[in-house]
């Protein structure tokens, strides 16, 4: 499992594992010793608190996948810095989404050529749990097609 999660994201940390059913679930942290707050850009080792927060990853041996992240939420040490606290960054997920980088590639990849329904179906199937609107979302986010479109005109809707 070490391995899995060091392709992942380097700096992570295995902590355990849990196999229930047809899922797998990993618990990682971060094994970084210093934060660079995202505000100021100045390094923090002062911890404020832990939480957990789950992402959807690729499946494993066939098995669909959690990865669990014991993240810290950090003391800015910069007086000057507009922010107190702030949450470590993950490279391998976009801020607020809930489905690592990987994973949605993947997901994009296999619906590009299929309804959303369709699409829907066979990946929450066998790879991850998703529906069609979060299929459509993800096409359209991923779409270079209409982000010319949208850069020509403005946001379209």
């Amino acid at each position: 499992m070490e391995e899995i999660v060091k392709l992942l994201d380097e700096n992570l940390e295995y902590v355990k594992h849990e196999v229930t059913g047809d899922r797998i679930t990993i618990w990682v942290k971060s094994a970084k010793k210093e934060v660079i707050c995202p505000y100021c850009g100045k390094p923090s080792k002062k911890v404020h608190s832990r939480y957990e927060r789950s992402f959807q990853d690729l499946p494993i041996q066939g098995k669909k996948t959690t990865i669990v992240v014991i993240r810290r939420k950090m003391f800015c040490e910069n007086k000057e810095c507009k922010k107190k606290t702030f949450a470590e960054p993950l490279d391998f997920v976009e801020p607020k989404f809930k489905r690592t980088k990987r994973l949605e590639k993947e997901i994009t990849n296999i619906s590009m050529n299929m309804s959303s329904v369709q699409a829907a179906k066979l990946i929450s199937k066998d790879i991850a749990d998703i529906g069609k609107s979060s299929i459509c979302n993800l096409l359209k986010k991923n779409n270079p097609h209409d982000r010319q479109k949208e850069s020509k005109k403005g946001k379209y809707r």
